[in-house]
């Protein structure tokens, strides 16, 4: 794989812990509260589809009890193991909850577990995955008549701004770095308008009871914590495609430090349908 090819934000890099953590604090609550709205309680198998870090899953195995089952894949599993992944906002009961099964999955070029789901979830992924189209299939052909998947992915062509309020140089830097991100994942085949279409491509599955809906954090310390984990991970590359220099980069750096910042993430949306 060429250093311009595959997933831009690794898990291997060491910033995608600090990553982990700050997707953890901001997008848990709107996650938790979806999974409790489907019903989500003992006994129900789930798949947690690229899970990255241990927070969705420890809590899903939490609410399943001894008596239901998690699954949570990815293409890289090192982080759902490592002992210093931070879990902030996981109850803290949840070190006593039945365990989950890790197993390492590429859900874009692989078969799908060879079981059946109550409940399959996926945050972040499909945005990221070229194969997006199999990838859905894949989750779709898994859930249980009557059950339930739940997507949740970035919108970033819909709000692509790292400061909606561009009020200053500050703002315009961080408004320049985003752009050059935005040009980074579209290099590997992201689709920055993807989330919107999330409800379309769940009644095309066959899925019904679509409903969604966005969440949008503006200011909050875990998206300073997010950005400054982002940039680290693609700095280099943004330097390699004439997106940023060093000199950008280190003010950027130097303001977030100052307080003088509230970046944003994308949108996230939502969007849930059931399997007849």
């Amino acid at each position: 794989m060429t250093e311009d090819a595959g997933y831009l934000l690794a898990n291997a890099q060491a910033e995608a812990g600090v990553r982990f953590g700050a997707l953890a604090s901001l997008f848990d609550p709107p996650t938790f509260r979806h999974l409790r709205g489907l019903g989500l309680g003992a006994g129900w198998r789930c798949w947690e589809v690229g899970a990255g870090g241990r927070s969705v899953p420890r809590w899903l195995a939490y609410q399943v009890g001894p008596a239901g089952r998690v699954l949570a894949t990815d293409i890289d599993v090192s982080w759902m193991t490592a002992d210093d992944q931070p879990d902030d906002t996981v109850d803290e009961t949840a070190d006593d909850a039945a365990g989950y099964e890790v197993a390492r999955h590429d859900v874009g070029a692989e078969p799908p577990p060879a079981e059946i789901f109550d409940l399959v979830h996926a945050r972040l992924v499909l945005v990221h995955v070229p194969n997006r189209d199999a990838a859905l299939r894949a989750m779709v052909s898994v859930v249980r008549p009557g059950g339930w998947l739940l997507l949740e992915d970035a919108d970033p062509a819909l709000q692509p701004l790292s400061c909606p309020d561009e009020y200053g140089p500050e703002q315009r830097l961080a408004n320049h770095l985003r752009r050059g991100f935005r040009s980074l994942l579209a290099q590997r085949g992201a689709d920055l308008a993807y989330g919107r279409t999330l409800p379309r491509l769940l009644r095309a599955a066959g899925l019904v009871d679509v409903r969604a809906d966005a969440f949008f954090p503006i200011a909050s310390p875990a998206c300073v914590q997010l950005e400054r984990a982002t940039v680290a991970q693609i700095r280099a590359r943004l330097v390699a495609n004439g997106l940023a220099t060093e000199e950008d980069i280190k003010q950027h750096l130097a303001n977030l430090d100052d307080g003088r910042l509230d970046p944003t993430p994308a949108p996230m949306i939502s969007a849930w349908g059931r399997k007849p």
